[in-house]
């Protein structure tokens, strides 16, 4: 029997009804397992052994919902593109290629988050459902087709994002970081649609093919104009670029680490699919215009992230200004307009992602004695302590610094080709320019790894064997990648 069109409709959004499903089915096993605890009323000095037999249930919850997820992105991809729930959601190669990175950047997440909250008596089910629902968040921008089913996504990732921030309610900074990051992020999200409603005013339609064929027939005027400013400044502010990057130091450094991998890591992917998802689909008769901008918040971002995260002494918050950094290089990729350009700006976001994942991942693993590691003191004589994990962060510091055969090379080297083939060298120079300063604060890192002794009382490294294995096939997908970057870099090409 033919299967109907409402369930092929169903089907191809398997992966986001599983994560959803998950998020219901952890906060129900979390209820009704331990009189549903709630982060406030949790001691940060209750023993371990007390949140263990639980909560490890909504953990193995959220990563078993996630790798059928991931199992179901693989079955349900492939073939046509199609256009989906009328003409709101379309399922294509950049769809399957961002879910199932978007997928994996989750499943690393959790799989480095349980010892710390564990340790802290904080390893509940909101945690994971909030997780859980900021990914789906993800997913439904990854496959939008229209400005409605890319706003809802949006506000989804953000409003949990919000939460996992602020959630250490004891902690005076997590809550100054979430109020920061709410105001600033509603602030974006009202301008953005503002400009979504001019662009409407303008097209008729809220859809991307429709918008896209509008603007081709008519001549850019005041109304789409302003509209396309607005959006761009929305984007901006998603992404942390300056000038619009005045959340990211402050949201960095207050946030609970576990909540800061999450939110440093696989929104970025998100970010370049929404940008990708406006900009090259619905506006790209309007890339004269918008390329001008992300010209300017490129090299802005590429400046001051690399020059003031020089004087943080806060890992975290230099990892802040290192990501706005990254992010230049992605509008880069992007302000190219052509698809070697936007295949180079989503092997970016995608390998930069991996990156920061490791890197968060290793400030975890050495926060698990009851301190959070935040400044760079921190890590010195991490060789001496476990060299094995001082070779993971060192790896990852090198790749975001762009040093070879690591991947983030191989992604500042292949956005820096798109970026000459249209005769804009003077900005690839002050690309790499701004990368040579950048390379200093990642090296500085390495020299306090290996270079600087211990402290008298530092402790020692115990990680759990799936810690070790994480963050092991995290570095080593830096390194294969960077050395063999063909085959994820044949699926973004074929994403455009």
């Amino acid at each position: 029997m033919p299967m109907s069109f409402a369930a092929e409709q169903l089907l191809s959004i398997l992966p986001e009804i599983t994560i959803l499903i998950s998020a219901a089915l952890v906060l129900m096993a979390d209820l009704f397992s331990d009189q549903g605890a709630s982060p406030g009323s949790v001691s940060p000095n209750r023993p371990a052994q007390a949140a263990r037999p639980v909560r490890g249930l909504s953990h193995g919850l959220t990563l078993l919902g996630l790798v059928i997820a991931l199992g179901l992105t693989g079955f349900v991809g492939g073939g046509t593109p199609q256009i989906l729930f009328d003409g709101h959601l379309i399922q294509d190669a950049m769809t399957d290629l961002l879910r199932a990175a978007i997928l994996i950047i989750g499943i690393l997440a959790f799989v480095y988050v349980r010892p710390w909250l564990e340790e802290r008596g904080l390893l509940i089910g909101e945690f994971y459902a909030l997780g859980l629902l900021a990914l789906l968040g993800m997913l439904v921008m990854v496959s939008a087709n229209s400005f409605l089913a890319l706003y809802l996504g949006l506000e989804l990732q953000a409003l949990a994002l919000y939460a996992l921030v602020a959630f250490e309610r004891d902690s005076a900074r997590g809550a100054e970081a979430a109020m920061k990051y709410f105001v600033l992020g509603a602030l974006g999200s009202g301008l953005l649609l503002y400009g979504i409603s001019m662009l409407y005013g303008a097209t008729g339609s809220i859809t991307f093919g429709p918008v896209a064929a509008a603007l081709s027939a008519q001549e850019t005027n005041e109304v789409l104009v302003f509209g396309l400013a607005f959006v761009v400044i929305g984007i901006g502010f998603k992404f942390g670029a300056v000038p619009f990057h005045m959340w990211v130091p402050d949201v960095y450094e207050g946030a609970p680490t576990p909540a800061l991998l999450i939110l440093g890591s696989a929104p970025k992917i998100a970010a370049l699919a929404f940008a990708v998802r406006i900009l090259v689909e619905a506006l790209p008769s309007l890339h004269p215009d918008w390329q001008g901008m992300l010209l300017i918040l490129s090299v802005l971002s590429m400046g001051l992230g690399n020059l003031v995260a020089i004087a943080q002494s806060n890992i975290k918050r230099m990892l802040g200004y290192s990501t706005i950094s990254h992010v230049g290089f992605i509008l880069l990729g992007l302000l190219a307009g052509s698809r070697q350009g936007y295949a180079a700006a989503m092997f970016y976001a995608i390998v930069y992602a991996v990156m920061a994942a490791g890197a968060f991942g290793i400030l975890l693993i050495l926060s698990r004695q009851g301190l959070d590691a935040e400044r760079l003191e921190d890590l010195k004589g991490l060789n001496d302590r476990d060299a094995w994990y001082a070779a993971m962060m060192g790896l990852m510091m090198f790749s975001m610094a762009g040093v070879p055969p690591t991947v983030g090379f191989m992604a500042k080297l292949l956005v820096l080709e798109a970026v000459i083939r249209i005769d804009l060298v003077w900005l690839a120079v002050v690309a790499v320019f701004f990368s040579i300063i950048g390379a200093f604060y990642y090296l500085r890192v390495v020299k306090f790894i290996y270079f600087d002794p211990p402290a008298p009382d530092a402790p020692p490294l115990a990680g759990s064997a799936g810690v070790r294995a994480a963050i092991t096939l995290n570095a080593l997908a830096v390194l294969a990648l960077g050395i063999y970057p063909a085959a994820l870099l044949s699926l973004c090409q074929a994403a455009f």
